[in-house]
């Protein structure tokens, strides 16, 4: 993940001056426990902006509308018991060159500041610490003890103490080309961990983007560069002071990641083809770079396509940490949940394994009251010592072979057979149900763990969503127990999958369990045609269908195809595939979520790897 460095925190800064100040703080909510986001209203608009201490992902920006879920963190509480209602009277930073914003909150605008909001955007250190005039900390998202660190030590009602200074030399537009290249190449080594040793502000990012504009490879040597390299490089350099001064950015996203410099393309001598021997980039930069030409004249300066741009450093940061955020946070989410089914399942079958060998034993009830039948009916041939003994079936008249007990005589014998045959009576009566129960247990997380299965990877937010749904049934159903729970919002919209038939129906899909049960109980009508995989865990589908019309045998395949494919048999060839009308689905009192019974069904054959959703 790309971390916000300080090129990308002033662009930030300056869109958020001009756009947000003066405003009145409203509230504050905090998302988890890396992110607050500050309500602002000012005379034009009003919104929310984040301030994230997220070690991988801190960062200030306008953010989205916080979910409408109770927010229980102290931290939050402590700054809305401060802040609220003041004015954001200023968003400076507190040194050159550093990566820590403060946020002045005044009672009006022109008074002084009554409270800093420091904003630490410093990667694995980054921070959110509120102090008072007399600069004492008043509360901050992480405290740091001495022990954690003895250099900067951050505790309430302690001083607050600014980062210690940078030590490389700052960059300036005034410095000349002799001296700027004579502080990069003194020691020889690679062009971009020069740049990066030897000045502030600067990121790994930033200086491959500036070196690769200047048609030069990151990784060459400083020796290795002629004058008119240096001088092209030199000139990206300033481009990008320039840019920091006049605050001119132009965000968009990269292959790598994002950018917030439009930097100038090559010169001629740079582009020209004749050129491309003495290059020290390999050829393949240069096909790169010109099939994303060809591919977008509009192109920005990068050599590489670019996905998107933004009208907004605000809309880039958002959209790229929300993202990524999210991303990480759905593959640890369905990696828990994974985990957490498997284990579960596992001890389920196994139990359900023992209930069935079991009644297995069960099964032999009959016979053993047979066998002691036939010895009572048989006592004159038993004899002392015998550990067996064989007597003709009354029906069949073959032999039976009955073990015996040596140290009981024959009545004894068929008393114990008896008993024998009452207890494995009284086990099957026992074990059916219990047998039963389990198997509607592995029935409903089967379910479960279909939904899990077409979530393999994260495309939006809606797959987080389904996957917080699926955790929230789960804890409601007691399989997770989680102590810090907040629950989601309850007010958030339902999205089921969406298709459209041949025939222009529309056809929808639940996600999970609880979009299984609002899709078949709430959202369907006389009128549809309601679907799932036969006998198979999967998800309800619905064939919306209006008075009078009429499915088309492409549309029933089409709807089965689909069905077949969010089930847990998308991989295979053909999938039996139950439809039938709303109101022949029930679902049994006491259910759990997902699970239905149905009938008056008809079967088609699902061909899962035909669904436009697998192609």
């Amino acid at each position: 993940m790309q971390p916000v460095d300080f090129t990308t925190l002033t662009a930030a800064c300056s869109e958020l001056r001009t756009q947000w100040l003066p405003a009145r703080l409203e509230q504050v909510y905090q998302r988890d426990r890396f992110t607050v986001s500050l309500a602002l209203r000012t005379m034009n608009q009003r919104g929310w902006i984040d301030i994230s201490s997220h070690p991988a992902a801190a960062r200030i920006c306008v953010g989205d509308s916080p979910p409408r879920i109770p927010d229980t963190f102290t931290f939050s509480e402590q700054l809305r018991h401060q802040l609220s209602g003041l004015a954001l009277v200023s968003i400076a930073p507190v040194s050159p060159w550093e990566r820590v914003i403060d946020l002045q909150f005044a009672k009006r605008p022109g008074e002084h500041a009554l409270w800093h909001l420091y904003a630490e955007i410093m990667g694995k250190y980054s921070n959110v610490i509120l102090t008072a005039e007399d600069n004492l900390v008043v509360t901050c998202a992480h405290q740091v003890s001495a022990k954690q660190s003895s250099v900067r030590p951050i505790q309430t009602g302690q001083p607050y103490e600014l980062p210690p200074s940078l030590t490389d030399a700052v960059p300036s537009a005034i410095e000349s080309l002799d001296r700027w290249k004579e502080r990069i190449s003194l020691v020889p080594g690679q062009l971009k961990t020069n740049l990066l040793k030897n000045y502030r502000g600067l990121s790994k990012v930033l200086v491959v983007s500036m070196i690769r504009s200047a048609n030069l490879d990151p990784e060459q040597s400083t020796d290795s560069l002629n004058p008119h390299q240096w001088q092209q490089l030199f000139q990206r350099w300033l481009y990008w002071l320039q840019c920091l001064e006049n605050s001119k950015f132009q965000p968009s996203f990269t292959p790598e990641g994002y950018s917030v410099i439009d930097w100038p393309k090559p010169d001629e001598k740079e582009t020209n083809p004749e050129n491309k021997s003495n290059s020290p980039l390999p050829s393949s930069f240069y096909s790169e770079a010109e099939s994303a030409n060809e591919s977008n004249s509009t192109l920005p300066s990068s050599f590489l396509p670019l996905p998107s741009s933004f009208s907004s450093v605000q809309q880039l940061l958002n959209s790229y940490y929300t993202g990524e955020i999210n991303q990480q946070v759905f593959a640890q989410l369905r990696h828990q949940l994974t985990q957490k089914l498997n284990n579960v399942l596992a001890k389920l079958r196994l139990k359900a394994n023992t209930f069935k060998e079991r009644l297995q034993q069960s099964a032999d009830a009959d016979t053993h009251k047979s066998q002691a039948d036939l010895l009572m009916a048989n006592l004159q041939h038993w004899k002392p010592g015998m550990k067996s003994i064989s007597l003709p079936d009354f029906e069949t008249e073959k032999p039976v072979i009955i073990p015996l007990n040596v140290e009981k005589n024959a009545v004894q014998n068929a008393q114990a057979i008896y008993k024998k045959h009452q207890k494995l009576k009284r086990a099957r009566i026992a074990v059916e149900p219990l047998l039963a129960a389990v198997q509607e247990e592995i029935d409903y997380l089967e379910q479960v763990e279909a939904a899990l299965s077409v979530l393999e990877a994260y495309r939006n937010t809606q797959d987080l969503q389904t996957l917080a749904e699926i955790r929230e049934e789960l804890i409601q159903q007691k399989y997770l127990v989680v102590s810090d729970y907040r629950g989601s919002d309850k007010n958030a919209a339902i999205e089921f999958h969406r298709y459209q038939t041949p025939s222009g129906f529309e056809l929808l899909i639940g996600r999970n369990n609880r979009q299984n049960d609002q899709l078949t109980f709430r959202t369907a009508n006389d009128y549809d045609l309601w679907f799932h995989t036969l006998e198979i865990p999967g998800s309800h589908a619905l064939l919306r269908l209006t008075p009078g019309t009429v499915a088309e045998e492409t549309d029933l395949q089409f709807a089965a195809d689909m069905t077949a494919y969010y089930s847990r048999a998308r991989h295979s060839e053909q999938v039996p595939v139950v439809y039938t009308e709303p109101k022949y689905v029930y679902k049994p009192k006491g259910a759990k979520p997902g699970m239905v019974v149905y009938k008056q069904e008809r079967i088609v054959w699902g061909r899962p790897q035909q669904a436009p959703a697998g192609s």
